[in-house]
């Protein structure tokens, strides 16, 4: 068969809204609920709306190139067909694939917290070591015995936030709790300041929705199709999301909840609710585990789609003749990752994780309005033209320091960007030239 032969659009409208929910659920949820209180108080369900918000504006301009443009790709493919920069191409990928690694790095310091807690006492770092170097001999084992895992993962975590739901109507129906909680600001540099930096804390669970734009080449009549699961998707999660945070706040006070990294769990000890504690944290592991494990998938396989064009050293592109898995680019991605779980907090990786991806959102939305000049042969969903222009200045905001981020998470984002720029220096040197970039080619490895 060709190389280039198409790749066979077999995945529904259904089955992509579905990919697209549990793409989004994940960690997040479950380990960032408390720190989002601890910017703005009980409201802390105000934080997960206007990151809901903002986030639609985003997917409102990856419907459209989605739709315009509907191949195997993101954000670099968007990128490079609007700026034809390649080294600007080069570093948007670039920031996908360190956003990956650290996401997955922010999961594995949730796993060692509260929730392994309520079965046994090891120290954060060592347990989050041992997790990336689980979820990396998973990665190598195989990509299809990695998505099977991650099949059963989600119906997992999907299960662990319905329970919450549950509970919480239990509580409400029953006088439980307080519902004037969520009401309450209680933000130390005032609401406003607290509602930002909860929003760039909160926007971190509802990332993976930017992901799934790989899909469209797969999906049937992806022109009007994708849009719609998109926004749908997002809906669904929001909905849960919000109730998530609001049976959250009703339940447990903001400061029980801020002091815990696994603020669900505290949900369900203090909901009165006779639910197992122990099954909860073990659904909440499953779900941690979940996101860890997509993530590192996605960067390694950037990696070596990257490697496969020439844009970082070959070495990377390099397979396993046995497992048909790209062992070097696991590797390094495991390095990576190991450094930062021994080096940032929970909060922290989090926090960088958005940092990276609002750079990558501000400029998927400018590249919408520039490739507007390009019209396409085909109808294809088309965004308001506020919407990506407000979509890119909002990014840009919660990218700002007004968010009350720390400097360790600029300078975190800004040495994991360096890498890349060495990377990109060291195959220069080696190639004497700067390649053809196929941005749809990386995507797709």
């Amino acid at each position: 068969m060709a190389d280039d032969a198409p790749l066979k659009r077999a995945i529904s409208s259904r089955m992509l809204i579905l990919f697209i929910v549990g793409d989004i659920l994940g960690a997040g949820i479950y380990a960032l609920t408390g720190k989002v209180a601890g910017e703005v108080g009980g409201a802390l369900w105000v934080p997960f709306l206007v990151a809901f918000l903002l986030a639609g504006m985003t997917a409102t301009a990856y419907a459209e190139l989605a739709g315009k443009y509907p191949q195997a790709a993101g954000a670099a493919l968007y990128t490079h067909k609007a700026f034809k920069r390649p080294f600007f191409t080069f570093l948007v990928a670039f920031a996908v694939l360190m956003s990956g690694i650290t996401s997955a790095s922010a999961a594995a310091r949730a796993f060692g917290g509260d929730y392994l807690a309520e079965f046994v006492d090891l120290p954060t770092v060592l347990v989050a070591l041992g997790f990336v170097m689980g979820l990396a001999a998973i990665n190598y084992w195989g990509i299809r015995e990695s998505v099977r895992i991650n099949i059963v993962l989600t119906l997992v975590e999907v299960t662990g936030l319905v329970i919450i739901l549950v509970i919480g109507a239990i509580a409400l129906l029953s006088g439980d709790g307080e519902p004037s909680r969520a009401l309450e600001f209680d933000a130390e540099n005032g609401v406003l300041l607290g509602i930002l930096g909860g929003t760039a804390l909160a926007f971190y669970a509802l990332l993976g929705f930017e992901d799934t734009v790989n899909l469209a080449e797969e999906t049937q009549e992806p022109a009007r199709a994708f849009p719609r699961a998109l926004l749908i998707g997002l809906l669904v999660t929001g909905a849960i999301y919000l109730g998530v945070a609001f049976v959250s706040s009703m339940i447990l006070p903001a400061d029980e909840l801020s002091g815990s990294s696994g603020p669900l769990l505290a949900v369900v000890e203090a909901s009165g609710v006779d639910f197992p504690p122990k099954l909860f944290a073990a659904i909440a592991l499953l779900a941690v585990a979940n996101t860890a494990l997509v993530n590192l998938i996605m960067a390694s396989r950037l990696l070596y789609g990257m490697a496969r064009q020439g844009l970082v050293p070959r070495v990377l592109a390099r397979v396993d003749s046995a497992r048909k898995t790209p062992w070097v680019a696991i590797l390094l991605t495991l390095v990576i990752a190991a450094a930062l779980v021994s080096t940032g907090s929970l909060t922290g990786l989090a926090d960088t994780t958005v940092l990276l991806l609002l750079l990558v959102f501000t400029v998927v939305n400018v590249s919408v309005l520039v490739l507007r000049r390009e019209p396409v042969d085909h109808p294809h969903f088309r965004a308001p033209t506020v919407v990506p222009a407000v979509g890119a200045v909002a990014s840009l905001i919660l990218a700002s320091p007004l968010t009350g981020r720390d400097a360790e998470v600029y300078l975190r984002a800004g040495i994991l960007l360096a890498i890349g720029v060495v990377l990109w220096a060291v195959d220069r040197l080696v190639r004497g030239s700067s390649p053809e970039i196929d941005a749809e080619e990386i995507s797709r490895a």
